[in-house]
């Protein structure tokens, strides 16, 4: 996070600019699979809006994309979704939900190779900060909490009354939940022990923080 480098006055230049090559990769993956997903399921909103794109431009958002850079936490530009335009609407919200994740995951392990196989050299650091980004993003992501990915593919587990249910009380307590889990031990067993163990999985590393 820069903003601990900016405070301490620790200026790593190569640990800068590889967070936030980092950063813009795990985001603009995550928000062009959403935009991608929906795009073929019939929901041509995300290609009206210029967001099936790899240009991280478009999936800049000044006040989330910010945060993330400066505080390690924070949110790509949404990606606008009409879930009228699906096939099958439940289905189709699930799989344009899991895509964002699923995308980091997918993408963390190709970043892996090198680190796993040792051929790495002078990229050791980039790519572990992408592995790294990557695996948090995707396992923040699929807590079943709103407005995260993980309450849509819950959501359409669910049967439809629960569902329904559900999604009202994640529409009136979701951020209040959110909050609660980024300020306590939660986010360890949901986030942290995950991502480090598919970490340990993807390279052979296994980190401790």
């Amino acid at each position: 996070m820069l903003i601990q480098q900016l405070l301490h006055g620790n200026f790593d230049v190569a640990f800068i600019l590889s967070w936030l090559v980092a950063v813009t990769i795990a985001l603009t993956v995550h928000e062009f699979a959403h935009a991608k997903v929906a795009d073929m399921a019939g929901d041509g909103t995300p290609r009206a809006m210029g967001r099936v794109s790899l240009n991280p431009i478009d999936h800049y958002d000044p006040i989330g994309t910010t945060m993330i850079v400066l505080f390690g936490f924070g949110w790509g530009k949404p990606v606008p979704i009409n879930p009228a335009n699906f096939g099958h609407p439940r289905r189709d919200d699930a799989l344009v939900a899991l895509a964002g994740p699923g995308s980091n995951i997918v993408t963390a392990a190709l970043f892996a190779v090198p680190l796993r196989f040792g051929f790495a050299g002078e990229y050791g650091q980039i790519l572990q900060l992408v592995v790294l980004i990557n695996l948090f993003l995707a396992f923040f992501n699929l807590i079943p909490v709103f407005p995260l990915d993980g309450s849509h593919i819950l959501q359409a587990i669910l049967p439809y009354e629960k569902a329904q249910s559900y999604s009202s009380f994640m529409r009136r307590y979701g951020m209040l939940l959110l909050i609660l889990i980024i300020v306590t031990p939660i986010v360890d067993l949901l986030v942290v022990i995950p991502s480090q163990l598919l970490y340990h999985l993807l390279t052979g590393v296994l980190l401790l923080f």
